[in-house]
């Protein structure tokens, strides 16, 4: 189970070294050919969002199904290990909710830079007329 949080974990760092790339300024040939190939790396790494959900249901289902500290009965080892569990969930859904929000960027920006540039071949094209 650990090696899937390390797998959405590397993705996530993946995926913010990608929107750095993409936000940084650069000049237009590069910047062109760089959302290019972003673009055409988008479409297989739309599988992140259904796995950060399966991943997301699975915290859901760990949560309703753990096991409740409570009282005299538990030891205080038992409790810190029940509020490790807590935390690590915590950070595991934000790493979910991270890597979808960070794929819905780096689709926007690649969006709006595609847009951009039919807007300049446009502007150009009536200028020219």
């Amino acid at each position: 189970m650990a090696l899937q949080w390390v797998i959405l974990t590397y993705l996530v760092a993946a995926e913010a070294l990608v929107a750095i790339i993409l936000t940084l300024p650069s000049p237009k040939a590069i910047k062109s050919r760089i959302v290019s190939l972003i673009s055409l790396i988008l479409q297989p790494l739309l599988f992140i969002v259904p796995f950060a959900a399966f991943q997301l249901l699975d915290i859901y289902w760990k949560s309703d199904h753990r096991l409740k500290c409570k009282g005299e009965v538990c030891t205080a080892s038992e409790r810190d290990r029940a509020d490790k569990s807590i935390y690590k969930a915590q950070r595991n859904a934000v790493l979910c909710f991270g890597s979808c929000l960070l794929y819905w960027v780096i689709f926007r920006v690649c969006k709006y830079y595609r847009e951009i540039q039919t807007m300049e071949e446009l502007e150009k094209r009536y200028k020219d007329q």
